[in-house]
């Protein structure tokens, strides 16, 4: 049975939502845990308050639709985003492991952000490329930051490390 461009769009926006949830349980948890990195910490809270803001656009959207998000998949991403960041809990490196996972996941949603501003236009939504680009820009952001502070990351966690301190996190 074929999809139309709408179904497809729907789909895209659904699945972006349940991204959001994902990424909040994921920077949530990692937060939880890290004692040795307080920009880091602030800029995670930060980007938090940007993924539930992210997720409340995506709803709108939805909601303009006539629809809303998937419950079963919004449940599924949280939990895979609380159990990726309980993987790197008992690592050494966690914080290390971490910063790239976060560095990956970032880039993921703006590929999916690029992919719903092309749905939204195929599908007609003229109503929600304003909110999808500011999630987009957003997370190109919080993907800058990231790669900005990785070299001072990498240097605080080997000089931690090897002066004996809790480095990982």
């Amino acid at each position: 049975m074929a999809s139309s461009i709408t179904d497809i769009y729907l789909t895209g926006l659904r699945n972006a939502h349940a991204l959001e949830v994902q990424a909040i349980q994921l920077l949530e948890r990692q937060v939880e845990r890290l004692e040795n990195y307080p920009q880091m910490v602030e800029r995670l809270r930060q980007h938090i308050e940007e993924s539930r803001n992210q997720s409340a656009r995506l709803e709108q959207i939805l909601q303009g639709r006539g629809t809303s998000e998937s419950t079963f998949k919004d449940m599924l991403t949280g939990f895979m985003g609380n159990m990726a960041a309980m993987a790197h809990a008992p690592m050494q490196d966690e914080v290390l492991k971490n910063t790239f996972a976060n560095f990956a996941f970032e880039h993921y949603e703006i590929a999916s952000y690029k992919a719903l501003l092309e749905m939204a236009d195929a599908a007609g939504d003229a109503a929600a490329p304003q909110l999808l680009k500011q999630s987009l820009d957003e997370e190109i952001r919080m993907a800058q930051w990231i790669d900005q502070h990785l070299s001072e990351t990498v240097r605080t966690y080997m000089q931690r490390e090897t002066a004996g301190q809790t480095s990982g996190r």
